[in-house]
């Protein structure tokens, strides 16, 4: 696929910036010169099939993964070799594929521990994630491991906000929900973004994320191969061929 023009001047503002990333798992050459950015305010989306680096990429950002070359740059600051406790300060926060709440504690716990590193949270932050999400208020001292598919994602899109994050990191928000309940998480992403929260959504549904976002990456074994603005990326016709079925 070819390169569509990106954003004019948004990597000089970048919030995130992943420059030039060779990652390894062994010898196995995952991410090859990997570039993408996310501005402050922007909702991105990254996306690719299976094996395609995706869930590596945000390992990286996170700091899970060291990258064998390249940066990783946040908030203005080179954070290639910082562990991830120190991005998670800084003001990334993730919600992870399957959501991953602690199953034997309260949705309320669960939500503290998002907040961890601020001692718990203030009572703004409950509120605005009870505003948010109702339900979550309703189920809040209601054990994790036995809401529904739907109630387990408000919760961990909760517990991630809890934290104040400049760049909320979603890890396939789509994955084993329905049809409605897909399209409430990524109305909820919206509004979130809405807020001034950055979002980079990585995600295999490419018509459901760039009907949402600012700009999009589709990843091919380890690089970006196609890059633009969703309105662009939508109507791309390699694109709309492999992802979108048409």
């Amino acid at each position: 696929m070819s390169g569509l023009t990106q954003e004019p001047g948004g990597a000089a503002a970048a919030l995130l910036r992943v420059s030039a990333v060779d990652t390894f798992y062994g010898q196995i050459h995952i991410l090859q010169g990997l570039n993408l950015h996310v501005s402050p305010g922007e909702l991105v989306c990254l996306l690719g099939g299976n094996a395609s680096g995706k869930s590596t990429t945000l390992k990286t950002i996170l700091g899970l993964v060291e990258p064998r070359n390249g940066t990783v740059e946040f908030a203005g600051e080179d954070v290639t070799r910082q562990p991830t406790n120190y991005r998670i300060r800084k003001g990334m926060a993730i919600v992870p594929e399957n959501r991953r709440l602690f199953a034997p504690m309260s949705v309320l716990e669960n939500l503290k521990m998002g907040a961890y590193l601020r001692a718990g949270g203030e009572p703004e932050d409950y509120e605005r994630v009870y505003t948010l999400f109702p339900r979550v208020y309703e189920r809040r001292d209601q054990l994790a491991g036995t809401l529904s598919g739907g109630e387990q994602q408000m919760v961990a899109m909760g517990r991630a906000l809890m934290s104040r994050p400049k760049l909320l990191l979603m890890d396939e928000p789509s994955m084993g929900l329905s049809p409605l309940l897909v399209e409430r998480s990524f109305e909820i992403i919206q509004q979130v973004n809405g807020e001034g929260v950055a979002v980079l959504v990585v995600e295999q549904n490419a018509n459901v994320s760039l009907s949402i976002a600012n700009r999009g990456y589709v990843l091919s074994t380890g690089r970006v191969v196609l890059e633009g603005l969703a309105g662009d990326l939508i109507v791309h016709e390699e694109l709309r061929k492999a992802y979108l079925g048409r």
